[in-house]
């Protein structure tokens, strides 16, 4: 049974950090490419970062938080990171992390239909 748990969500000052967690289970982790989503309230799900599989670990990154967030994966705990720091206000949402079997590229990386597996979600709040 596939399963991904997010963890590491919470409130914070604008400015601040947090680290989400995702530990996996049920598929082989290195064979698949791991992102972060988030949904704000009335607003649609967007793309937050991902990390492609074995093939070659690329790491994309929407343009709001680059230079901010950082993705990883630790293949001996079967789970993917995203470090955020210098939080803002707009990064309050709710973030999920998704797998995907395989690569995916530079115009697919960011499209929620490209990934079959989804965890349940953490939120992050920032305000002061």
């Amino acid at each position: 049974q596939v399963q991904l748990v997010e963890s590491g969500g919470g409130l914070v000052q604008p400015g601040g950090s947090l680290r989400l967690s995702c530990t996996t289970s049920g598929f082989t982790f290195d064979y698949y490419t791991l992102a972060w989503f988030r949904q704000a309230p009335g607003k649609e799900r967007e793309a937050v970062a991902s990390i492609s599989d074995e093939t070659d670990w690329k790491e994309f990154y929407r343009d709001s938080v680059k230079g901010r967030f950082t993705i990883s994966r630790d293949h001996a705990k079967n789970t993917v990171y995203l470090q955020m720091n210098n939080l803002e206000p707009e990064d309050t949402a709710v973030y999920y992390c998704a797998a995907h079997w395989g690569q995916t590229g530079e115009y697919t990386w960011a499209v929620p239909g490209q990934y079959r597996y989804w965890g349940q979600g953490t939120q992050v709040s920032v305000a002061s």
